[in-house]
């Protein structure tokens, strides 16, 4: 995988960024005007980007191909570029659910602490929920930005409903989402988030803010969304879910239904399919 497009021989290209990659992209439409290009597109292009600046526009433009990641990413493209999108789910291998008893109702919360992710969210969370619902949140994590590590420190001696694990190898993160009761996932913008997809394949069910991302992995109807920003819709969720064992089980089927698209040999047949795409364009040029 190269940073940059430096004119390497190729036949096709993908590009991951709309504005980050929008040299390469450029670039390779002038050397090449009729080969295949696919451009991968991410929350912060879907969600900012392409709608204000112009080097993203660019991109879109030149792009013969355009994937999300999520069934709700081709909305949010100009109407006249969505003919160029497909969607293209994300994997992980599947994983049996945890069969350990546990005496607390753990919450795990796996992303990095900066402001697109909503870390104080969480905190807020551990802080609200009440005592009796043995929720702790589990909150793994480097923190990108000090204010969010002096937040979390302050939750940690505020309340023992709340720990920050620190940055996990995706193994120990995994295994840390295989445990818990639930995954937490507050993002404000999300493009189609990875620990979604493992907390699915894992048998943990999901509560996650409702950012189009987000309902597009788990389904415009997912029982278990709250308004992006509502710590107060949060919790109540995760509240339900730690006294209502009805629930909870509605969120696992509710997921098991999802798991099947992050299977990986769907990505695989999809990715394929892109590449057949891809060179089926190429000319003699």
């Amino acid at each position: 995988m190269l940073q940059q497009w430096h004119g390497e021989p190729c036949d096709a290209l993908i590009a991951l960024h709309a504005r980050r990659s929008a040299a390469s992209i450029a670039a390779f439409h002038a050397a090449h005007p009729q080969r295949g290009l696919a451009l991968v597109l991410t929350g912060t292009d879907l969600y900012r980007d392409i709608h204000h600046n112009h080097v993203a526009q660019r991109s879109l433009q030149l792009a013969t191909e355009l994937v999300v990641l999520q069934e709700r990413g081709p909305a949010a493209l100009p109407a006249r570029l969505r003919r160029k999108a497909r969607v293209i789910f994300q994997s992980a291998p599947q994983l049996g659910a945890s069969t350990g008893q546990q005496r607390r109702f753990d919450v795990a919360v796996v992303g990095h602490l900066r402001h697109v992710k909503d870390p104080l969210l969480a905190m807020r969370v551990a802080r609200g929920v009440k005592p009796e619902t043995r929720v702790r949140v589990l909150h793994a994590g480097a923190a990108l930005e000090p204010r969010y590590a002096a937040a979390a420190r302050r939750t940690e001696a505020a309340t023992p409903r709340y720990a920050w694990l620190g940055e996990l190898t995706r193994s120990r993160a995994r295994a840390l989402m295989r445990r818990a009761a639930v995954l937490l996932h507050p993002s404000r913008m999300e493009g189609g988030a990875q620990a979604i997809i493992e907390a699915v394949r894992s048998g943990t069910p999901v509560i996650a803010s409702d950012a189009d991302g987000n309902r597009g992995l788990l389904g415009k109807d997912y029982p278990g969304l709250f308004p992006v920003g509502d710590a107060g819709a949060a919790t109540r969720l995760i509240e339900r879910a730690a006294t209502n064992a009805n629930f909870l089980k509605l969120l696992a089927a509710r997921c098991r239904e999802r798991g099947r698209l992050f299977a990986p040999e769907r990505e695989q047949a999809a990715v394929r399919r892109l590449v057949r795409a891809l060179l089926h364009n190429r000319t003699s040029d």
